[in-house]
């Protein structure tokens, strides 16, 4: 178990080296979510209005949040497709190292990336008037969120980077991505959708972590949004989690 650890903390670091270096990992992490978010609040924020009386910056910034962490970890199913195709997996998967620090290290990469994707999109959202009322909690909670939805988001990424359409992988998980940015509670309230689609809109994994988030900025519910994308990021886990194994192995192995 202690070799696993600390392999897997040394995978960690050699994405997030190789991520620091990589243009398009940071323009994805970090200029493209600021760039959304001056957008939305200066274009937008006073041509939409949540529910609830709150401000569209609090709705914003979780949303930024989370779309940010899921559309960055597009970086690594580029970075394992193309290890895929240089031969790079098969190299580690002969050297004498626990086989699965290669998948532990890329997961706990994206909540480190994820982490600190979250922390400047915040940063930028108190200089836009964002406050937090209730605290150092609610503090680590906003942080934490998409941290927990990545979780869940990461196996699925692998599982497409490892195939033979990895190299599509910018294009598949854009489409989802910009789909939920636009239909979740951030956006504008759900009751501004239509009546068939407010259910799918309010309970949609992005619309579930949003409402947490902006739960623990406002000091409003907070335990049945935050269950919620917990059961969605365990549930994603649990049903791509195998798969991605399974392909990762496949990969390397060929």
């Amino acid at each position: 178990m202690t070799t696993l650890i600390d392999q897997s903390l040394v995978e960690t670091g050699r994405l997030l080296r190789r991520w620091s270096r990589q243009h398009e990992v940071l323009t994805s992490t970090l200029v493209l979510p600021v760039l959304l978010l001056l957008m939305f609040q200066l274009v937008l924020s006073r041509t939409l209005e949540l529910g609830g009386g709150s401000e569209p910056i609090y709705g914003f910034v979780p949303m930024i949040a989370v779309a940010g962490a899921m559309y960055g970890a597009m970086g690594t199913g580029m970075s394992l497709f193309g290890e895929r195709e240089s031969g790079l997996l098969r190299r580690f998967w002969v050297l004498p190292i626990n086989r699965g620090a290669g998948l532990v290290g890329r997961l706990l990469a994206e909540c480190v990336r994820a982490l600190a994707a979250t922390v400047v999109v915040v940063l930028v959202g108190i200089l836009l008037g964002l406050r937090f009322e209730s605290g150092i909690i609610g503090v680590f909670g906003v942080l934490a969120v998409p941290v927990i939805v990545i979780i869940g988001f990461t196996p699925l990424v692998v599982l497409v980077g490892v195939s033979k359409i990895g190299g599509q992988v910018v294009q598949i998980f854009a489409v989802v991505v910009l789909v939920g940015m636009f239909f979740n509670s951030g956006f504008v309230a759900v009751s501004n959708y239509p009546g068939w689609l407010q259910p799918i809109v309010a309970h949609q994994p992005m619309s579930c972590a949003i409402d947490a988030m902006r739960g623990f900025l406002l000091g409003g519910p907070i335990a049945t949004p935050l269950l919620q994308t917990i059961a969605w990021s365990l549930g994603l886990l649990v049903v791509f989690g195998g798969l991605a194994v399974r392909g990762y192995r496949k990969a390397a192995q060929s």
